[in-house]
């Protein structure tokens, strides 16, 4: 007999960086939180504020573009925001494998366009576009996703965490029952005797209270 479960919970990378898996469900804008240097093989650590304890450990074509885009200083990259992506073709040992790429960089006033090496002896163009203000729309992929981790926080750290990942998403239609489910998670997390935090655990983060802005 069949039962009743949700696979996405099945798929969830266990890991200590941030992996193109993670982005399976379709592209995310995240926001750097700090950079520091990484290992001699992945040279540069970028904490992003949606992911916390997982930095994003980008690959020298990324780190390319992100030089061209913003410059060689790290410290100007805090604050700053990208979308990222899973591209299928990413190879690794000559197989493909899939990687993560970036779609749009904010702090760019027109499209960005390089050209970058695939292949020994062989470029390619690679086009970043400028991030329009404001977060993006989440998708039904991404809200289903969002929905199951609330609903297997197993604390109010964890809880917290996905509370600053929808932030950075307009939920539209989505916002009613995201809300909610952050709200009665918040509630049974309380109720099994974790000691809540100064500000009340029954409140979901008090922006989501707002009224989606008119279109």
């Amino acid at each position: 007999m069949t039962t009743s479960f949700n696979l996405a919970e099945t798929i969830i990378p266990k890991s200590d960086q941030l992996n193109a898996e993670d982005v399976l469900s379709g592209p995310r804008t995240v926001t750097v939180e700090r950079v520091n240097e990484g290992s001699a093989e992945q040279p540069v650590n970028i904490h992003l504020v949606e992911f916390p304890g997982r930095p994003f450990r980008p690959s020298k074509t990324v780190r390319r573009i992100l030089v061209a885009a913003w410059g060689a200083e790290a410290a100007a990259y805090v604050g700053r925001r990208m979308t990222i992506y899973r591209d299928p073709a990413v190879k690794f040992g000559g197989q493909e494998v899939g990687g993560i790429r970036i779609s749009h960089l904010s702090h760019i006033d027109k499209r960005l366009t390089l050209a970058l090496t695939v292949t020994r002896g062989k470029r390619a163009p690679y086009v970043v576009e400028p991030l329009p203000a404001g977060p993006p729309p989440i998708t039904d992929a991404q809200a289903q996703e969002m929905a199951t981790n609330i609903e297997t926080a197993a604390d109010r750290a964890a809880l917290d965490s996905i509370g600053a990942q929808l932030k950075t998403f307009d939920l539209g239609q989505h916002r009613t029952r995201l809300v909610q489910l952050w709200k009665d998670q918040a509630n049974t997390i309380s109720a099994a005797g974790e000691t809540p935090p100064e500000d009340d655990v029954q409140d979901a983060p008090a922006e989501y209270y707002d009224a989606p802005p008119e279109q």
